[in-house]
Formats: structure tokens, sequence, C-alpha cells
């Protein structure tokens, strides 16, 4: 339990000081990528991505600094 919550409290924390080091260029491409995710997920059946979708989210992808 203790260990759990020191867990979440330091990732929280070094979230939001990443938060402050990212550029803004950087945070505009999560949002983009968040609001599609989110859009894909709101279909009621399986989401079935296509290719366009699958192309879009691999562009994005390329430019966040943590998945170089």
């Amino acid at each position: 339990m203790v260990w759990s919550l020191l867990y979440g409290l330091t990732r929280n924390t070094l979230g939001v000081m990443l938060l402050g080091i990212r550029g803004d260029a950087a945070k505009n491409v999560e949002i983009l990528v968040l609001r599609h995710q989110l859009a894909v997920r709101r279909q009621v059946h399986r989401p079935a991505l296509e290719p366009a979708d699958r192309v879009l989210l691999a562009a994005l992808s390329r430019m966040l600094p943590w998945a170089r």
C-alpha cells in the first residue's frame, strides 16, 4: 500500500516536471494523438483503424521526443 502510494506520487511529480521541460510542439502533438485516440475509442463497436488512421498515428508518433 505504501509503495504503491509512493510510486504514484513519484510518477505524478515527474510527469508535472516534464510538462515544464517539453516544448510546445511536443505538447501539441501529444494532444492531437490523445484526441484521435479518444475519437477512435468512442465508437460503439470494436475500434476500427483505417489505413489513414494508422498513417496519422505513425507520423505523429515520430514527432514525439520519447518515441525515437
